[in-house]
């Protein structure tokens, strides 16, 4: 089983929805250290001819770009500065280059898939709560995602490039690790793994060991007819 298994549904030591009763069910306060997020927004654009510098290619030329998809969600933040603005108070104003590793897919002149990376570099220049300086110090961080299906490689000498149309999207987070105090029901229970089976045999596997007596089916049997098993008595 896994926590959303149908086996293991109405377990309340697993995670899932909640009423108003489940609250008296709370145990403890616990302490947990955990990235609190202060403060974060989220921006999705179009950049259409964005250029991507590619390593070598394998294959042959000409080359056909398929697709291209952001390898990971955490993208790297360079040149950071953060300005403190004065007519907003605990409000900074955030710069910063995201750079968002890629995968990029992509066909030689033989029809042969083939995958590459690269990546694509976004600036970022956008207002957000920034608490104040602390023993424990605050990051920015940010999750992106990006996607292409439009797009060329050109080859000039021994550089590859690839010119797309892709769409990003940048959430951009203040985060600072934090000890923080919950509400908890208690330790999860961990339900036992569900082993994935072929489910031509699941009807198979679901019959009974022995064929069932009469005895086990007479009371959703109301009419026995004629048998060893009936109790009418012929005079």
């Amino acid at each position: 089983m896994s926590f959303y298994s149908f086996k293991n549904n109405g377990n309340d030591r697993s995670p899932g929805l909640i009423d108003a009763k489940a609250l008296n069910c709370i145990t403890e306060r616990v302490c947990i250290q955990v990235n609190k997020v202060y403060d974060a927004c989220l921006q999705q654009e179009s950049f259409p001819d964005t250029q991507v510098t590619l390593p070598a290619l394998s294959g042959t030329a000409p080359y056909t770009f398929i697709s291209l998809r952001n390898s990971i969600s955490q993208g790297n933040v360079e040149n950071l500065s953060v300005t403190r603005l004065t007519d907003r108070p605990n409000c900074a104003r955030v710069q910063a280059d995201i750079t968002i590793p890629v995968q990029i897919n992509y066909s030689d002149a033989t029809g042969t898939e083939y995958t590459t990376t690269g990546s694509i570099s976004v600036h970022k220049d956008v207002i957000l709560y920034v608490p104040d300086d602390s023993i424990i110090p605050y990051s920015i961080q940010a999750t992106t995602g990006a996607i292409s299906v439009i797009g060329s490689i050109a080859v000039t000498g021994e550089t590859a490039t690839l010119t797309a149309d892709v769409c990003i999207s940048i959430i951009t987070r203040v985060i600072a690790t934090v000890d923080l105090l919950v509400p908890a029901f208690g330790f999860t229970e961990i339900p036992p793994c569900e082993e994935y089976a072929d489910e031509a045999c699941d009807n198979f596997f679901c019959l009974p060991l022995f064929p069932p007596q009469m005895e086990d089916v007479i009371s959703n049997n109301n009419c026995l007819g004629s048998s060893f098993y009936n109790s009418r008595t012929d005079k």
